[in-house]
């Protein structure tokens, strides 16, 4: 049985199909990074898991329970955080959190230990008398994490976990994420790309309401054209030299080159179709006695692949998930 189990879900609000037949599962151990331009059907799939919405077609379910069919068994497994983590101004965050923990189930000691548990996961413990709507985004954001984790639950929905905190409090709540992990099943929706790379152990990116990719990030990365790209930092006397006989290599498409300091020259050798061509590029400067002062190897750049997954989209042309479109220097079949 999956932790979250949704299939060939759908919604419609009139004409507009939001969510268009989105299949996935979610396990224990494992952090699934939803990703989309805005507008791609991220949230409403949320909404959808969560029970929020009721979808016009196909499921979603939290360890076995339909969120349409057994909506209190299925809630009673999942902590959400909503997209602006909409809450009560005139409240503190004791009061709103003692109020969730009243709509929980927990009374008296146990909802005291449960709120002191997660006041300091997130670190409120210096706003909790003040008004929510006197407190900064950030605080507001983590208020909202806090009700979502308060029942400790085994499945975890997250929508821009991180929206509006400073890049310490992004650290700690990605180390928070990191090490809840272990025990839950959680979805975080993110704009953040180098959080997919930090946190999560999958990723998926819609667009139009339809799944146009799902993998790991090494194979998200994979798809970027500067996957296996060489980087090298040699002096200018060899640069030109260099050059030449880099641009020369068969796994290579394309050289780069530009100006650094102190009269150094960086080099961009871009792989035909992702091959690895460092073994060929060491070989080249053993044999050309090149001086090098760096060398690096590229993993990919999750932004491009991201840019190029969702702008072929817009063509309305849909990919099902394993495929790839050809890269800018593969020849079309």
């Amino acid at each position: 049985m999956h932790a979250i189990e949704v299939r060939q879900l759908t919604k419609r609000f009139g004409p507009l199909t939001a969510v268009n037949g989105v299949s996935f599962t979610v396990d224990r151990g494992e952090v699934l990074g939803f990703l989309g331009p805005n507008g791609a059907g991220k949230s409403t799939t949320m909404k959808l898991i969560t029970g929020f919405l009721e979808p016009s077609g196909g499921y979603a379910k939290v360890y076995g329970h339909d969120v349409v069919e057994e909506p209190i068994e299925a809630k009673r497994k999942l902590g959400y955080l909503p997209e602006g983590a909409p809450l009560y101004g005139e409240m503190t965050p004791r009061g709103f959190l003692e109020f969730i923990a009243e709509v929980r189930g927990f009374k008296g000691s146990e909802a005291q230990r449960r709120i002191a548990q997660v006041v300091e996961k997130v670190h409120l413990e210096g706003v909790m008398g003040q008004r929510i709507e006197t407190l900064s985004k950030g605080y507001k954001r983590r208020v909202g994490l806090a009700q979502a984790l308060l029942h400790d639950p085994e499945a975890l929905i997250l929508d821009e976990p991180t929206d509006g905190l400073d890049p310490n409090q992004k650290h700690e709540v990605r180390t928070l994420i990191h090490d809840m992990a272990r025990d839950k099943a959680i979805i975080i929706s993110t704009h953040i790309l180098e959080e997919v790379d930090t946190v999560c152990t999958r990723a998926m990116i819609i667009g139009r309401g339809r799944v146009l990719f799902s993998g790991t990030p090494a194979e998200l990365a994979a798809r970027s054209e500067y996957h296996n790209a060489v980087s090298l930092v040699v002096r200018s006397g060899t640069a030109a030299a260099a050059k030449r006989r880099i641009e020369a290599l068969a796994g290579v498409v394309r050289v780069e080159a530009g100006a650094v300091a102190d009269g150094h020259v960086r080099i961009l050798a871009m792989p035909r179709n992702g091959v690895s061509i460092l073994a060929d590029i060491a070989e080249a400067a053993r044999a050309g006695g090149w001086e090098i002062d760096g060398l690096a190897v590229e993993a990919g750049r999750l932004d491009e692949v991201f840019r190029t997954i969702t702008a072929h989209y817009q063509d309305d042309t849909f990919i099902p998930e394993g495929r790839e479109r050809p890269r800018a220097d593969r020849a079309a079949p």
